[in-house]
């Protein structure tokens, strides 16, 4: 499943936060409460790169995946590199 980290600011007080969600989804104000703010930016964490002591993990959030992205091991790399090109030619 796709998973996302969507970035706000409240229209009404200005507040910003960030959270995590399966799609790029309004969100309610954690300060003030005002609803549906949509976000101004997100970042797909869908696939990420972690590093695990000399090497490189590509992670990817599984379909089933439904509260939290549930991530699962799709590959190992020696270098972050080699990581990035695995993913351009998924």
């Amino acid at each position: 499943m796709a998973w996302f980290r969507n970035h706000y600011i409240c229209e009404r007080c200005d507040s910003t936060w960030a959270d995590e969600w399966s799609c790029m989804c309004d969100d309610d104000c954690r300060r003030c409460g005002a609803r549906h703010m949509t976000p101004y930016e997100s970042d797909d964490l869908t696939t990420v790169i972690e590093p695990e002591g000399k090497e490189f993990v590509v992670l990817r959030s599984p379909e089933s995946a439904e509260h939290e992205p549930n991530y699962r091991e799709i590959g190992k790399f020696r270098t972050r590199a080699q990581a990035k090109h695995f993913l351009s030619t998924d």
